[in-house]
């Protein structure tokens, strides 16, 4: 039995907002249960469960078809907990795997077929250090063969200096939670302009999750949409969105995923946009299997 604090909240609010058939949470995380899939002693935080059937009931009061679920620092490179609950919506939700920069074309091979589409890498000081730029650049040849995609989530700081080496790689890139920019700071500031010259490349899709860890303000993040809104006006092909449920390392009391779901109103024009963002997008960057 895990007694750790929960991080997320247990009491979500049914958002107003009707999602479009095919929705995507393109990123959330799953914790044990951790009789099943305990932590492993070197991990940095050990959050309380956050379990598929927790997972699963949100998605469907939300209205949440499809998924990607991406495997938590604090699991390290055992993926087992999240390959679990991909075999259990084989095809709707897909999985983005931890792995060492220097993971087998064999290894790789394997976790695609348990549903993964991708490796993720940290460059957040309370997670373990990323790839270089050298293994980076050794690893997305493999991940291109393979059709999968690197994300990577950094601290805002450092968007400017890994962009040339990102820009460069052949396989897609998706950059988390908007590259953590602090939206206190305003459009002008220099990270948020790294990042829109980072996104003029082909290869590279923005993620507008965060708004909730950008904001410094109360719900529902008014200071933070605003930046969601304008990298899907800027890259409406290349934007895709999630939850970050369930909301490890949150600064404050775990967001309502309804609240965030509504947020989608103020980021989306209209309701094209919000299909793009939520369909079509995440359709073309994951090619989910089975219909909804």
């Amino acid at each position: 039995m895990n007694d750790a604090p929960i991080t997320w909240n247990p009491s979500p609010s049914k958002p107003k907002l009707k999602l479009p058939t095919g929705a995507t949470d393109t990123h959330v995380h799953v914790f044990g249960p951790t009789d099943r899939f305990p932590y492993p002693e070197t991990s940095k935080f050990k959050p309380g469960d956050a379990p598929k059937e927790r997972l699963f009931a949100l998605h469907e009061m939300l209205g949440i078809d499809r998924c990607v679920i991406v495997q938590s620092g604090c699991h390290g490179y055992d993926n087992s907990a999240v390959a679990d609950a991909l075999a259990a919506r084989p095809g709707r939700y897909l999985g983005i795997a931890l792995a060492p920069h220097d993971i087998s074309g064999a290894e790789i091979k394997r976790l695609d077929g348990q549903g993964f589409r991708g490796v993720r890498f940290n460059y957040m000081s309370h997670l373990a250090p990323g790839a270089g730029p050298d293994e980076l650049r050794a690893l997305a040849p493999r991940l291109a063969d393979a059709g999968w995609q690197l994300l990577v989530h950094m601290e805002a700081g450092l968007i400017a200096e890994m962009a040339p080496v990102l820009a460069q790689l052949p396989c897609p890139v998706v950059i988390d939670h908007m590259g953590r920019i602090d939206a206190s700071l305003g459009f002008d500031q220099a990270p948020f302009n790294a990042l829109l010259r980072l996104g003029q490349h082909d290869h590279i899709w923005l993620k507008v999750s965060g708004s909730e860890r950008s904001s410094v303000q109360e719900p529902p993040y008014a200071d933070a949409t605003p930046f969601a809104a304008k990298l899907v006006q800027t890259f409406p092909d290349r934007t895709i969105w999630g939850t970050d449920w369930p909301h490890p390392n949150f600064r404050a009391a775990p967001p309502d995923d309804g609240v965030l779901v509504d947020l989608l109103s103020d980021i989306c024009t209209d309701d094209a946009a919000l299909k793009r963002v939520l369909v079509d997008n995440p359709q073309r960057l994951y090619n989910f299997g089975n219909s909804v």
